[in-house]
């Protein structure tokens, strides 16, 4: 899987959403490999727009169009100032993955001292994290080659998330945590309170 992450100011979000929903009703229909995406704004009016593809490839196929193009003219109107776009190949989901009916997700970034490391960490079952924290869907992982990540954490509702937050964990298992956590710098956490999504189920 593909991950690419696009973070702007937004100073119109009427219409970044009428925006987005053109390209999910117009364009997404023609876009081979095209999975989905998590979108929102946090509380500052960052906008952040997690897009699933099935590889590089296809993303490319994607900005390659002139559609596409045409389409991004018009969406670039609606930010403030420089719009980043990341763009990583390693990239897994952990858990459901998340879900479309979720009502809030957490967006956390930083860099990772041990990519290696922390990526084995989040591959193994997480039985016991699905046990203690049900009210987590699940989400993604985005690494750069540079060690940065982006990570979603999709959840049912904020007043879970905010409650599963105060779950203590075995003692064996928060050790463990805390070491993995260790491996992240410069972290930052971006709520997405009012989240939206798509995907290429919903134009079936």
């Amino acid at each position: 899987m593909f991950i690419q992450i696009i973070q702007g100011m937004c100073r119109d979000e009427s219409m970044l959403r009428r925006q987005m929903d053109t390209w999910r009703e117009s364009l997404a229909p023609k876009t081979a490999g095209w999975l989905g995406g998590t979108y929102g704004l946090t509380d500052t009016g960052e906008f952040i727009g997690v897009v699933r593809f099935e590889s590089r490839e296809a993303a490319a196929r994607s900005s390659g169009r002139p559609e596409q193009d045409a389409w991004w003219a018009q969406t670039r109107r609606c930010f403030d100032g420089e719009v980043t776009f990341h763009d990583c190949d390693d990239a897994v989901m952990f858990l459901d993955g998340g879900a479309d009916d979720a009502g809030f997700v957490q967006v956390i970034q930083g860099r990772l001292a041990d990519p290696d490391h922390f990526r084995r960490f989040m591959s193994q079952p997480m039985d016991m994290l699905h046990m203690l924290r049900p009210e987590l869907i699940g989400g993604t992982i985005a690494i750069e080659p540079d060690g940065r990540f982006t990570e979603t954490v999709a959840f049912r509702t904020e007043a879970d998330a905010r409650q599963g937050e105060r779950t203590e964990m075995p003692p064996e298992a928060a050790a463990e945590w805390a070491q993995e956590m260790a491996l992240m710098q410069d972290v930052t956490y971006k709520d997405l309170h009012h989240p939206w999504f798509a995907s290429s189920q919903q134009q079936m």
